[in-house]
């Protein structure tokens, strides 16, 4: 488990901008029994990959005409409970973070993988992004 005081200044980038935090499995169950899309980022320590990650997900949610219902957001490697949860729900594809998935009516409809991510800017992501929203949201 990674130390708080590294992962909280990462957590609070979305945080501050309105993303709740999935805690608890329990939390990550009554996330995806919403209604409407709800957008789940995977946050990770990972420097090269998170730090485009963040931003682009950022950079998206700020820019586009059409958004999801729901922000959310679970750290790998500190959320441990929650995330191996939200896993169950991101199967099959592998465990992947950082990693950005859109879920529609519980359901996951758009992922990006952190291999997706890896050596991509952060504007790269955010029109991936964008794309999505204006498809499912």
């Amino acid at each position: 488990m990674y130390p708080a005081e590294i992962v909280m200044p990462m957590k609070e980038e979305l945080t501050e901008h309105g993303f709740i935090e999935l805690l608890t499995p329990e939390a990550v169950d009554n996330q995806m029994k919403q209604q409407g899309t709800t957008l789940v980022v995977v946050n990770s320590v990972c420097g090269c990959s998170a730090g485009t990650c963040r931003p682009g997900v950022l950079m998206a949610v700020t820019n586009s005409a059409k958004k999801p219902d729901y922000l959310a957001t679970s750290f790998a490697g500190f959320d441990i409970d929650a995330v191996r949860k939200l896993r169950e729900y991101l199967l099959p594809y592998p465990p992947s973070s950082p990693s950005i998935a859109l879920f529609k009516d519980g359901q996951l409809v758009h992922f990006i993988e952190r291999h997706q991510i890896e050596g991509r800017s952060a504007q790269m992501i955010a029109h991936n992004l964008i794309a999505a929203f204006e498809h499912y949201c």
